[in-house]
Formats: C-alpha cells, sequence, structure tokens
C-alpha cells in the first residue's frame, strides 16, 4: 500500500466521530495528569494558595454540566442527522457526520467531563500537592475558557444544523471541492484516453473481485506496478462507477502483472464518497430538488436554490477546463475524461422530469442551461441543448396554458439557436 493510500486512508478515519473524541479524551486526561508531574520542574510563589475544596467544587460543577451537555449535544445531533436525511437527503447525513464544528465541540464537552473526573479522583486519593493544585487551577481556568468558547460557537451553530439550506450548502462545498481536485488533474493525473469505447488492441482485462462502488483509485500505485512490468494500464472504470464481480476495472497492454497487485489499488466499498467523485455530489444536488418538488413537501424555493449552485459548481468546471492541462504524473497510465452530458443529466434530468409540471421551475432550468452554454459554449453547449429539448418535451406534454408554452418554447430557443449562432 503507498503513501498515497494511507493518506487517503487517514483521511477518512480523521473524519469519524470517535476519533477527534477519542483524541480529546486523551488529551483531557493527560493535561489532568500533567499538573503533578509540573510540580516537580516548576516551582511557583509560596504566596499563591489555591485550596483543595475550591478546587474539588470547581471540577464537580464541570463533571456535571459537561455530562448533561454532552447528553443534550447528542439528542441534538441525532435530531438534525433524522431531519437532514428526512427532509433532505440521505446522502447528505454523512457530511453532517463529518462537520468539524459538531466534533470539536462534542469532543471538547466530553474531553472537559473526563477531566473533572480525573482531577477530582486524583485529588481524592490526594495525589496532587499544593504546588500541583495551582498548576490543576491554572489548567482548569484554562478549560472553563475553552468551553465557553466553544458553548457561543455551539449555540450558533445549532441554530442552522439540520436545515435544508445549510445541509445544502454541505453539499455544494463537498461538490466543489471534488471539482477544483478534478479540474486541477482532469484526467487523475494520468494521459487522457480519448476513445474509451475502443479497447487497446492486444490488451487484457483486470476484472473486478468485489461488488460496489469505486469510491478511490491509487493512482501511484497503478503507476509503479505499470513501470516495473513495463506495461500501460487503461483505467475502464472511474470513482463513482458501480463494478460487479468479472467487470473489467482496467486494461494492460504488454506483460500483464499480479492481478491482486492492480486490483489493489482498487478501493470498492457499499455506497459512493465525494472525494474523487464529482458526479456524486451533482447526484445528490439533484436528490435535494427532487424532494423538494414532491407533492408532499412543494417547495419550490429550494430547487431553484439547487439549479443556481448547480450552475455555479458546473460554471468553476468549466472555468478549470479552459486552463491548461496539468502536468502528467503517471506517464503510463490512461484515463478517460468525464462526460460533460454525464455531468448535466445527473444533476438537471431529474429536476426536468420532477418539475415538468411547475412553470416557475421549468423557467429557472432553462434559463440555467442558456446560462451555462453562454459561459462555455465550447465545453456545455451540445449537452445543454439536449437537456433543453428534454425538458420542453417534457413540460409541453404538461397541462400548461398556450402562451406558458410558447415562453418555455422561447427560452429553449434561446439555448439552442446558439449553436446556429456560432
Amino acid at each position: 500500500m503507498t503513501g498515497a493510500k494511507w493518506q487517503w486512508l487517514l483521511k477518512q478515519m480523521t473524519r469519524k466521530l470517535w476519533v477527534r473524541t477519542s483524541l480529546y479524551a486523551l488529551l483531557a486526561v493527560a493535561t489532568a495528569l500533567m499538573s503533578i508531574v509540573l510540580n516537580q520542574f516548576i516551582t511557583l510563589p509560596p504566596a499563591i494558595n489555591v485550596s483543595k475544596d475550591l478546587l474539588n467544587n470547581i471540577l464537580n460543577i464541570l463533571a456535571t454540566s459537561m455530562l448533561a451537555v454532552t447528553t443534550f449535544s447528542l439528542n441534538i445531533m441525532v435530531s438534525a442527522y433524522s431531519a437532514a436525511s428526512a427532509g433532505v437527503t440521505p446522502r447528505a447525513t454523512k457530511l453532517l457526520m463529518e462537520d468539524s464544528t459538531t466534533q470539536n465541540a462534542l469532543a471538547t464537552f466530553l474531553g472537559s467531563f473526563l477531566f473533572s473526573l480525573v482531577g477530582i479522583i486524583a485529588l481524592g486519593i490526594g495525589a496532587y500537592h499544593q504546588q500541583a493544585q495551582i498548576y490543576l487551577f491554572i489548567v482548569t481556568i484554562a478549560v472553563i475558557v475553552m468551553i465557553i468558547l466553544t458553548l457561543l460557537r455551539w449555540i450558533q451553530h445549532l441554530s442552522v444544523l439540520g436545515r435544508v439550506s445549510e445541509t445544502t450548502s454541505y453539499v455544494e462545498q463537498a461538490l466543489l471541492d471534488a471539482i477544483r481536485k478534478r479540474g486541477k488533474e482532469r484526467w487523475l493525473g494520468a494521459h487522457p484516453w480519448s476513445h474509451p469505447e475502443h479497447k487497446p488492441r492486444g490488451s487484457k482485462p483486470i476484472l473486478s473481485q468485489e461488488i460496489g462502488y469505486l469510491q478511490h483509485v491509487d493512482m501511484h500505485h497503478l503507476d509503479s506496478i505499470a513501470e516495473a512490468n513495463q506495461c500501460t494500464i487503461y483505467l475502464e472504470r472511474q470513482p463513482g462507477s458501480f463494478v460487479y464481480v468479472g467487470q473489467p476495472l482496467a486494461w494492460v497492454c504488454g506483460e500483464l502483472p499480479d492481478e491482486s497487485e492492480v486490483t489493489a489499488a482498487f478501493t470498492i466499498r457499499t455506497e459512493r464518497s465525494y472525494d474523487q467523485d464529482p458526479r456524486f455530489g451533482l447526484v445528490v444536488m439533484a436528490e435535494i430538488a427532487s424532494r423538494a418538488l414532491s407533492p408532499a413537501v412543494n417547495d419550490n424555493g429550494t430547487a431553484i436554490d439547487v439549479l443556481g449552485r448547480s450552475v455555479r459548481a458546473l460554471s468553476l468546471w468549466g472555468d478549470l477546463l479552459s486552463e491548461p492541462p496539468a502536468k502528467t504524473r503517471y506517464p503510463r497510465l490512461f484515463v478517460p475524461a468525464l462526460s460533460y452530458q454525464d455531468l448535466f443529466d445527473d444533476v438537471f434530468l431529474p429536476i426536468a422530469h420532477d418539475g415538468a409540471a411547475q412553470l416557475q421551475i421549468q423557467i429557472r432550468l432553462q434559463k440555467a442551461l442558456l446560462a451555462l452554454s453562454s459561459m462555455h459554449p465550447k465545453l456545455f453547449l451540445s449537452p445543454a441543448i439536449k437537456l433543453s429539448e428534454k425538458a420542453l418535451e417534457l413540460s409541453l406534454s404538461q397541462h400548461y396554458t398556450e402562451d406558458e408554452k410558447h415562453q418555455l418554447s422561447q427560452l429553449s430557443n434561446l439555448v439552442t439557436d446558439q449553436k446556429a449562432n456560432g
């Protein structure tokens, strides 16, 4: 396993709530016990005096209150996850669970509770002498200040946690991060595979041994294998693809390496991940809009908000692709580019279907397609025209007035006419 794979796995682990909470808990216990050790190296003026009863009372208050606050915060967190899952989409809940503000708050509260508990026990058994009690008092004051600052930030965060707009912002940020990362290395650092529909002559397939979604590809590991075996590797499947046993993951030209070494570079899990998969963010955006357009919710404003965010994300993708490509880091690997049509279909096609009967949605959809095709005609004009025509076809089958149908047709013509004008 290469450093790149370890780095990715470490990144996934640090996003877990239990990891940060455990680190804070260990730090809290170490801090409480550190006062005993400091007594041997640093001596404070004898005029400073802190009574054992004062320390015990403060630590008891902290222990009692922090346990209650931690329990309350966990209840709020679970409620926010449930609200996001029911009101937005279950695919967005993962981002809420990885929210650093929430994790820091819970870790701080639990760590403060353990700090107080260890301090009370150490005081009770007489582990703290007079000098050590002074150190413990200073650290306790610092912990109280940290708790107050965390509480203030936590209160502000609770006012938006789980709301549709806030959760949508989390999804948009994850989407933009994935687009920036993929836009800088549009072929994952490899050479472009211009015609993936034509397999390389004489190539041999590397077959999947698992069923699930391809979350991550260790390009450095693949390139090392290709270099060692003097071969070239063509990636058939990209992050986000659903793969099954026996499906080709890649094609090898030249000496065939150990197949198990090649498949080890492909991380296959039960769910998709945002990191190397910009399309997943667009899919989740479409899910948010589709749920908002359902008869049970009937929230056109959220769907319109999603359209605006999607235009912003795809515009960034177009800006990055307009720049010169980055230098190839893996000369023996070939990766196909992401399809512009697939990107448009991921986010706009579900909205066109579910919002076909909503005039307001159809107008905003046509304007979104017009905006993208106007900003980046070389990249987005063709998929925008196809989506515009499909959306118009779906809307004309609804019970609109003739004036409304004419309005939608005019907007669609603005998109399609760009081809003739170009």
